[in-house]
């Protein structure tokens, strides 16, 4: 069995999500290990990115120096947090990555072809954006507005793979987890498949990443080069071998991972991944993005949010209206007794000493049910439950 987590950008120092990535990883291996499975885990760096080469120029270093620089403190992060891993790819310094990746090149090349493209590129996602995927101009993962590129690349012809794709994935060939993250992968493929370019102009790329072969003025599109690290690793043989190849990934790079990488295998004859494992984003949210609501049934902690259902207003809505008629029918009361000649006295206030008290009921919250009594009949609010 073969289980692999993707391999982050090492623009910067490591995040809370890629561990998160790293503890599923880890947890998912000795599961199966524990159950006597054979399990080969691996991890690596993603190198080969113009938006490393950015990072070193803004920081005033070498792109070389940086990327060991931050390589180095996600392996780091092995120890601390006790993740026993079988291999660790380094993708612009492992002697095994730039030979697997000419293979793989050299494998695909029937569906390799040159042509020009223009359209608009983020850096942050290295990857080319349609106009129709760019809500108000802008890129949906960072929020920042793609650069416009127009350059003579190689091609991929993945319009050619939609149906097996689709196959494959209807018949549990590979297998996509969560069912809406599959979901998502079969409505893009109903909406048909265009070529994509796999290469950047060297120039482009200030000259960092594996050059194409036989091109010198051309370097391997990144994510083309970072896909490859799933074979180059273990190597083809072990990659064929294994009985189930299990990729642990972020949603924001399924289609990379769903569509282009499983096309690139089938172009080069090799056995697709068994499973995709999708997780989401840990994410942090403003308070002033969410309406707070504190419990009056225990002390609020700040920026804990309460979510109100429709049950639980309608509730609300109830217990005032009863403390509305109660109050109406004491006011009432107090005016019968003066025209019957009773007890000559105004009508007492709410809250009056020598009223009873009026019982203070729990609002229906997240802490549990609350009782309401409304005039004329007894009703028990279920409360609300959240989701």
């Amino acid at each position: 069995m073969l289980i692999t987590t993707t391999i982050p950008y090492v623009n910067a120092r490591p995040h809370v999500g890629f561990l998160l990535e790293l503890v599923q990883a880890d947890v998912l291996a000795r599961h199966h290990r524990r159950r006597g499975a054979a399990v080969r885990l691996q991890t690596g760096t993603d190198d080969n990115s113009l938006k490393n080469v950015i990072a070193a120029e803004a920081a005033g270093t070498s792109t070389t120096e940086l990327v060991d620089r931050n390589a180095a403190a996600f392996a780091a992060l092995h120890e601390p947090y006790d993740l026993d891993f079988d291999d660790v790819l380094h993708t612009s310094r492992d002697p095994r990555h730039r030979a697997g990746v000419e293979r793989l090149w050299h494998a695909c090349a029937h569906d390799l072809y040159r042509g020009r493209y223009e359209g608009r590129y983020c850096v942050g996602c290295e990857q080319f954006y349609a106009e129709a995927e760019l809500p108000g101009g802008r890129c949906p993962e960072h929020d920042t507005p793609p650069e416009r590129v127009a350059e003579q690349n190689w091609f991929f012809r993945l319009s050619r793979y939609a149906a097996p794709l689709r196959e494959a994935i209807e018949t549990g060939r590979l297998r996509i987890q969560p069912a809406q993250r599959r979901n998502e992968v079969l409505a893009f493929l109903a909406g048909g498949l265009d070529d994509i370019s796999v290469s950047r102009a060297t120039e482009r790329a200030r000259g960092w990443g594996i050059p194409v072969p036989g091109d010198p003025g051309q370097v391997i599109y990144v994510w083309w080069d970072a896909l490859g690290n799933y074979v180059t690793a273990p190597g083809e043989q072990t990659w064929r071998a294994a009985e189930r190849r299990i990729h642990l990934l972020g949603k924001g790079v399924l289609r990379f991972h769903a569509v282009y990488w499983p096309a690139m295998l089938l172009s080069a004859g090799l056995s697709l991944p068994t499973d995709l494992v999708v997780h989401d984003y840990l994410t942090r949210r403003r308070p002033q993005d969410q309406q707070v609501r504190r419990c009056h049934c225990r002390p609020a902690r700040a920026g804990r949010p309460v979510r109100r259902g429709r049950r639980a207003l309608v509730a609300a809505a109830r217990r005032a209206a009863g403390r509305r008629h109660r109050l109406h029918a004491r006011q009432a009361g107090g005016a019968h007794q003066r025209r019957a000649g009773g007890r000559h006295r105004q009508p007492r206030p709410p809250g009056h000493l020598d009223d009873p008290p009026l019982p203070r009921r729990r609002p229906a919250g997240p802490c549990g049910p609350a009782a309401v009594r409304h005039p004329g009949r007894r009703r028990r609010d279920r409360g609300f439950r959240p989701a």
